[in-house]
């Protein structure tokens, strides 16, 4: 069975700095495509960043230049180092594999929630003064 666990969100002032992990296990073969996805409190769940197999990068444009996506293809773990944090990131934070299927090239389609097989349970990122 694939699982996949979040960990390191916390509460930080703006200007701070978190980095999350996920830990994907039960997995046969590397996901060819991973992702970071939030959802701010009322709001839909949107694409952040992410990764494919030769780890090749997207970004969605609001944390450009601020959050940096990593993966390590031998433990199967994702992570996500974000920096400069503001108000606006506040929410809670989804990583997503995908496992089978097409190869999925982190591109336009690597942002959309549809395109993952399997996601973590969430970890809450605040930030605030």
């Amino acid at each position: 069975q694939v699982h996949l666990v979040e960990s390191g969100g916390g509460s930080v002032q703006p200007g701070g700095s978190l980095t999350l992990s996920c830990e994907v296990s039960g997995v046969p073969d590397s996901p060819t495509c991973m992702g970071w996805f939030r959802q701010p409190p009322g709001k839909e769940r949107e694409g952040v960043a992410a990764i494919d197999f030769d780890a090749a990068t997207k970004y969605t444009d609001s944390v450009k230049g601020r959050f940096t996506i990593s993966r390590d293809n031998a433990k199967n773990i994702l992570t996500l180092q974000m920096n400069n944090l503001k108000p606006e990131d506040t929410a809670v934070y989804y990583c997503a594999a995908k496992e089978n299927g097409p190869y999925l090239y982190a591109d336009y389609y690597s942002m959309l929630p549809a395109q993952y097989n399997y996601w973590g349970q969430g970890t809450q990122v605040t930030v605030s003064s």
